[in-house]
């Protein structure tokens, strides 16, 4: 379907499918903004995180993240939040860190992928 002959509401294809992809991470696991773009076989971080940034609110957003494990600027409160929930892997923050916030423990929270949903290639 071309974006002409698309109702108003509806998202770019590239939308939906960076969407789902986002909605498969399971709870305490979470995606680098590549590992998405990567594992869609298109586009790049950049586009994934215009992607969240716009579209985001209606999906498990806060599994997908920065490849360095620092919270979302703006909504760390609330990413903290659902990652003490989901018993997501945290690094506490040292007493020198600006915010005093922990991260997120890449090594152990990054999720491959792994589980692809029935027919997706």
């Amino acid at each position: 379907m071309s974006d002409e002959s698309r109702p108003a509401d509806a998202l770019p294809e590239y939308a939906e499918r960076a969407l789902e992809a986002a909605e498969l991470i399971p709870p305490g696991r979470v995606m680098t903004y590549g590992d998405v773009a990567e594992w869609l076989e298109e586009g790049g971080p950049r586009q994934v995180g215009r992607v969240m940034a716009l579209y985001g609110g209606a999906v498990p957003w806060w599994r997908v993240v920065r490849a360095d494990g620092v919270l979302l600027p703006g909504h760390e409160l609330e990413a903290l939040d659902h990652y003490r929930a989901e018993g997501t892997p945290l690094k506490e923050a040292s007493r020198a860190t600006e915010g005093h916030l922990p991260r997120l423990d890449m090594r152990r929270a990054r999720w491959d992928g792994g589980e692809r949903a029935e027919g997706h290639t």
